[in-house]
């Protein structure tokens, strides 16, 4: 655990750009309508950006270092739990706090939109991380077969998903009903363990890969 730990805390380190950026998107985003998006979910930005860093970046130096692929596969984990959990966090607050300073606008934030705030803000800010972490361990994944076949295909079955289903009005249905279940879902059991088996499924599907991946 000693090495896990370890590996996470060199994450998190070399992840500064991702917050930088994320930090300078929502401070500064502005906007002069009268419906707007809540700078706090502009946080969600640290979410895309950190598995590129982790996968591109991170990972071919902490081989060099002598790292274990599965010690660093479980840091990449840790560190999505806790980064889920801040961006959560952060947003709640903005959503609580900063939100309502804007009596002249509506100020629209993700959380109402996905229906999550309908189960008090508790629940909403856990449903808020699970998905999160989901989108994380996601893009962790994708980004790291990007090096193999099986990586394009995926691209290429995701790609054909999006332009095959989303002309077709029942296979649209499909496609919608999916998005309801892992991010517009109101009922919270239900969201949170959908995102959670999700998530491990897709850990799996990720130690799988990591086993074949090279320098």
């Amino acid at each position: 655990m000693t090495a896990i730990f370890a590996i996470v805390k060199r994450l998190l380190a070399s992840d500064k750009i991702s917050f930088i950026l994320t930090a300078l998107v929502v401070l500064c985003a502005t906007s002069s309508g009268e419906v707007v998006l809540s700078n706090g979910n502009y946080t969600w930005l640290l979410a895309v950006l950190t598995p590129f860093f982790f996968v591109f970046y991170d990972f071919t130096k902490l081989m060099h270092l002598g790292a274990s692929k599965k010690d660093y596969f479980f840091g990449c984990l840790i560190s999505y739990v806790f980064l889920a959990f801040c961006i959560s966090l952060v947003n709640t607050v903005v959503h609580l706090l900063i939100d309502p300073l804007y009596p002249a606008r509506t100020v629209i934030n993700l959380m109402d939109v996905c229906k999550w705030t309908e189960n008090g803000i508790a629940v909403a800010g856990l449903q808020q991380m699970v998905f999160l972490l989901l989108a994380m361990v996601f893009l962790h994944v994708l980004l790291s077969m990007q090096a193999h076949w099986y990586g394009w295909v995926t691209d290429a079955v995701l790609v054909a998903i999006i332009c095959i289903f989303t002309p077709i009005a029942s296979l649209r249905g499909i496609l919608a009903g999916f998005f309801q279940l892992i991010m517009l879902n109101g009922n919270a059991a239900l969201h949170i363990g959908i995102c959670l088996l999700l998530s491990a499924a897709l850990s799996f599907v990720g130690l799988v890969v990591l086993k074949r991946k090279t320098l």
